[in-house]
């Protein structure tokens, strides 16, 4: 399991430039990870997934998604966090080699790389990738079967796994399927460890999870009831009317 996560700030070459300049990233120190379900949560630009992909590729994941065996590097693929790669420290008291690192935003490309690697295996006698991937291209699912395809495949294991955002592909009521898929995978594999960003109330309401928000310049941690997500989901939902009201005022 992961334990904790630091920045070696003898290792940053530039305090101001991207990502250290982030304020979240910039004032870190060090993380315990108490939990072996951890949410990053914050404002967009706050850095959480920042350091979720900076930790995929200081772990060996691919940084578009994958595991240390299968990933896509694209000419697309972010070079910009490597100065906060090189600058982190990952102290495990088991570490397992295995996982998975999934990212909402970069799903279409690493099915293009699965469709792309089984074309030109064609052929070869070997087990198409697709054949681990649910026999099918992923292109032929919409979004959020793919994603959750995925998830059923490649993250009900033993491992550290790193979702970014899993709820942008996802149905409300398939974010409740995937809370009953974590607890399922938590109470069935010992070593399987999650650390998900993500703004849904949905997910952050899993028992006993972590949360670790990014918001004010600083990680810290914070309670469920506390976060901002579902502060302003309870208040919209408390005062709809009030709200639009307010929002729609000349």
């Amino acid at each position: 399991m992961l334990k904790k996560v630091s920045l070696l700030r003898d290792r940053v070459e530039d305090w101001q430039n991207y990502p250290i300049s982030v304020p979240s990233i910039r004032s870190l120190e060090e993380i315990e990870l108490n939990s072996r379900i951890c949410f990053f949560i914050g404002e967009n630009g706050s850095g959480k997934s920042t350091l979720i992909e900076a930790l995929a590729v200081h772990y060996g994941f691919g940084r578009e998604g994958g595991t240390r065996n299968f990933f896509n590097s694209s000419t697309e693929a972010n070079q910009a966090i490597d100065p906060l790669v090189r600058a982190l420290r990952l102290s495990f008291d088991r570490r397992t080699g295995a996982g998975f690192f999934l990212r909402a935003e970069s799903l279409f490309n690493v099915a293009s790389h699965i469709d792309q690697s089984d074309e030109e295996q064609a052929a070869d006698p070997g087990v198409p990738i697709a054949s681990f991937y649910g026999d099918k291209s992923l292109h032929i699912r919409s979004h959020g079967e793919a994603f959750f395809t995925l998830f059923e495949l490649k993250c009900r294991r033993n491992g550290l796994f790193l979702l970014d955002e899993p709820e942008a592909a996802l149905s409300p009521s398939r974010q409740i399927a995937l809370l009953a898929l974590l607890h399922d995978t938590l109470q069935t594999f010992q070593d399987a460890q999650f650390i998900i960003s993500t703004h849904s109330p949905l997910l952050l309401g899993f028992p006993d999870a972590q949360i670790l928000s990014f918001d004010g310049g600083r990680i810290h941690e914070i309670a469920y009831q506390d976060t901002e997500p579902v502060q302003i989901y309870r208040r919209f939902l408390n005062d709809r009317s009030g709200i639009l009201m307010e929002l729609f005022r000349p």
